[in-house]
């Protein structure tokens, strides 16, 4: 056979295998990147997950009740000028501070007390994070999100005393956990039978007391199909240095951070605010002042419009 004839075969059966090759592909391509619908997780008249930017803000830790209810005011100021859904979040215990001699909160009966009473005065969903099974029951009779503390996030009987409630629960990711291993602790909600789950995302131990925020996280998180808070003001805390110091946090980098979050298809921001956050008592150096809340999410609001714009 002439050789002419022999390429002239093998170029008509390469174009064949190419072309069947580049089907396949594209048959491929398109399975795998074809996004996982989301679940829409109700916490109170919020959708977490739907194309509405919410926030979860309020001071780290409960403090005095002027303190909780002049954030709670400005929180509302906020809501329903800049038309954000918002759930008011404080802590009754911070059970990991560095040391024993720091303000730790009012304890869970003290604490819930106060969540309760601005709930129904302001009208607000409220959050609050445990660190024990046996917290779980007393805090879901006050709250609408019980929220597990990212170094707890594989604990498994937490996660099965919080489920178990019926409540929303906000998982954060540990800082010691790749991304898409958040499928773990969800599963676990979902085998205690409930899956009402929200994931928040806070940052990577990375180094000697830094965090280091990676966008690829929001990507593997968003995959798992369930509602992606970012924690913004937690990212710029420095591990290992006092909160009441200065250098303990970054604040400078809250708006650049917070900006990259919505750009890479949040569901929620997490910013933890107080009316003088130099004078409180825990993450002095990382909460942002809650009157300076409406102008920082004002350009937040519009990135975060303009994704869901393209997200499809």
């Amino acid at each position: 056979m002439p050789p002419w004839i022999i390429l002239k075969i093998y170029l008509e059966d390469y174009k064949l295998t190419s072309a069947i090759f580049a089907k396949n592909l594209c048959e491929l391509c398109g399975k795998t990147t074809k996004k996982m619908s989301k679940k829409i997780v109700k916490v109170g008249d919020i959708e977490c997950g739907s194309k509405e930017l919410f926030l979860i803000s309020g001071p780290c830790v409960i403090e005095e009740e002027s303190i909780m209810m002049k954030t709670a005011e400005k929180l509302r100021e906020v809501q329903e000028r800049l038309k954000i859904k918002i759930i008011y979040k404080s802590s009754f215990t911070k059970d990991n501070r560095s040391s024993l001699s720091y303000y730790q909160g009012p304890g869970l009966i003290k604490g819930c007390e106060m969540l309760g009473k601005i709930k129904n005065q302001f009208g607000f969903p409220v959050l609050t994070d445990i660190h024990s099974h046996d917290q779980a029951a007393a805090a879901a009779d006050v709250c609408d999100v019980l929220q597990i503390p990212a170094y707890l996030c594989m604990q498994s009987s937490l996660l099965v005393a919080s489920s178990k409630t019926g409540r929303v629960i906000n998982i954060k990711h540990g800082q010691f956990l790749a991304p898409d291993n958040m499928k773990h602790p969800v599963q676990k909600c979902i085998d205690s039978g409930n899956d009402q789950v929200i994931l928040t995302e806070r940052g990577y131990s990375f180094g000697y007391n830094d965090l280091i925020v990676d966008p690829r996280a929001f990507y593997h998180m968003n995959n798992i199909g369930y509602p992606v808070v970012f924690d913004v003001t937690h990212c710029v805390r420095k591990y290992g240095i006092p909160s009441s110091d200065k250098k303990g946090g970054a604040r400078e980098f809250l708006p650049v951070l917070a900006r990259a979050g919505v750009a890479s298809g949040i569901d929620g921001m997490f910013i933890e605010t107080h009316p003088d956050p130099e004078k409180a008592l825990c993450d002095a150096a990382s909460q942002l002042c809650v009157t300076d809340l409406e102008e920082f999410l004002k350009p937040i609001i519009e990135l975060h419009n303009v994704e869901v714009k393209y997200r499809d």
